[in-house]
């Protein structure tokens, strides 16, 4: 609903995927890092900056052949008040994480780790999947994905927010009652209202 809201964007690559599960849903303040393939030296640095509500997204470019973040590192930035971890990258540690209980989303596990070399920002605007993400943007994750409301967007996108799901009820209606041809695509075709 909150894409619908922002009119049909803002999503996250399809790629980043809940890594703990069932149940991986958060909302909270984006605290953006970059830190580049095959490093995390960014994602240190960004765990010393957070504050309670804040989710740490870390882009690594798309590498995949190292993780950048396994349990322990998460459960630092747990520790922290971080509410859920994103990346673009891998993680490790899946078990491990899981027991964490930081929401997690990344492309994949792998065990292989990362130097701590840098260069990487932490807390300065970051491109991840095609994202534009800066601090203080609201970040949003269910099972689906992970959705970037700008800053900018926040109190407008809560104002659509209703008729979205206003919408959506009515629509879940009219399905459970047998719907088949949508009312725009019977316009479309010329045909008298939707219905069966």
């Amino acid at each position: 609903m909150v894409v619908d809201a922002l009119g049909g964007s803002g999503a996250l690559p399809a790629e980043i995927k809940p890594i703990t599960g069932a149940g991986a849903q958060f909302a909270g303040v984006a605290l953006p890092c970059h830190c580049g393939p095959n490093d995390n030296l960014a994602l240190f640095a960004a765990v010393s900056l957070a504050r309670p509500g804040d989710v740490i997204i870390a882009t690594a470019c798309g590498y995949r052949g190292a993780a950048v973040a396994g349990d322990q590192v998460l459960g630092m930035a747990r520790n922290a008040g971080v509410i859920a971890f994103v990346t673009d990258g891998c993680v490790r540690d899946q078990k491990g994480i899981v027991a964490v209980g930081l929401p997690c989303f990344a492309t994949g596990v792998t065990p292989n780790s990362p130097a701590r070399s840098g260069p990487g920002t932490a807390g300065l605007p970051i491109i991840l999947g095609g994202v534009g993400i800066a601090a203080g943007d609201l970040v949003i994750g269910d099972e689906d994905g992970v959705v970037i409301v700008p800053y900018a967007r926040v109190s407008e996108t809560i104002a659509r927010l209703a008729a979205v799901r206003e919408a959506e009820a009515a629509l879940e209606a009219e399905v459970k009652g047998g719907l088949i041809v949508p009312e725009f695509l019977a316009s479309l075709l010329g045909r008298e209202g939707g219905g069966r």
